[in-house]
């Protein structure tokens, strides 16, 4: 059964409640509802109380403009405090992104894990271009052009045309398309946020999957490295989407 929990600005999210025992709120990432991650909610179920929920915009849950990244960040703090004041959290690519920016904030976050946020190099022309790309999907978005956004996106994500063409068409990522500009919002120029992770007090389970493009392994390694408590867990010959069979044993070992 659905509940909900107004946000500081009075936005209803949206989430669902399951299990017993120790909470964990999981944060997902682009295009994500909390369907997507559903099966791995069912799996910590057996061991801890999972807040599974819509960010703002998706599912079942409202929105309120403008939209600001702090905004977000409010969203799991309501969630936190409805979970009994103190919760650990899982985010997956962009909602880690967040979930990173919410412990950095300073939210009571007991634990934390990160699964392979997207972020990419310093160098000035890689960022360059992570802006050109949220301006064009930013302004795809503003036009009402939804299927153009979700294009160029996962065109630059190196997704082989043909895929492109049938994935972009889909009425789930179709139906959250307005949302996408939130995701860059939270990644910025794509570079990581090496003063906000310095500020990161808790244990911090960073995730990448051993069969994954590089640049993921890469960004792994140096938020362990600027983490004051970070460790690493590489999830051998699994990728991006790695189902929650292979997901779940690591995070509830390292929520123990």
């Amino acid at each position: 059964m659905t509940s909900f929990v107004r946000s500081a600005d009075g936005t209803r999210i949206a989430f669902d409640r399951l299990g017993q025992g120790p909470a964990v709120i999981l944060v997902g990432g682009m295009f994500c509802v909390r369907g997507t991650t559903a099966a791995l909610a069912e799996r910590l179920a057996g061991e801890f109380t999972v807040i599974n929920y819509d960010r703002r915009g998706r599912g079942d849950s409202g929105d309120t403009a403008p939209y600001a990244v702090a905004r977000e960040i409010d969203d799991l703090a309501a969630l936190i405090e409805m979970a009994g004041g103190a919760a650990a959290v899982y985010g997956i690519s962009s909602g880690a992104g967040l979930a990173l920016e919410a412990a950095a904030a300073g939210l009571p976050i007991t634990r934390l894990v990160l699964h392979e946020p997207p972020y990419g190099s310093d160098d000035e022309d890689d960022r360059q271009g992570a802006r050109r790309l949220a301006e064009g999907v930013r302004q795809a978005v503003a036009d009402g052009r939804r299927r153009e956004a979700i294009e160029l996106f996962l065109t630059a994500s190196g997704m082989p045309p043909e895929m492109v063409e049938g994935v972009s068409g889909d009425p789930g990522m179709l139906a959250v398309a307005p949302t996408m500009p939130y995701d860059f919002e939270i990644m910025g120029d794509g570079a990581v946020p090496a003063d906000r992770v310095r500020k990161i007090g808790v244990p911090t389970l960073v995730i990448a999957g051993g069969a994954s493009p590089r640049f993921f392994r890469d960004t792994a390694d140096r938020l362990v490295d600027l983490l004051p408590d970070g460790r690493l867990t590489v999830l051998e010959g699994q990728g991006h989407d790695a189902p929650a069979d292979a997901v779940a044993p690591a995070v509830a070992a390292f929520l123990r």
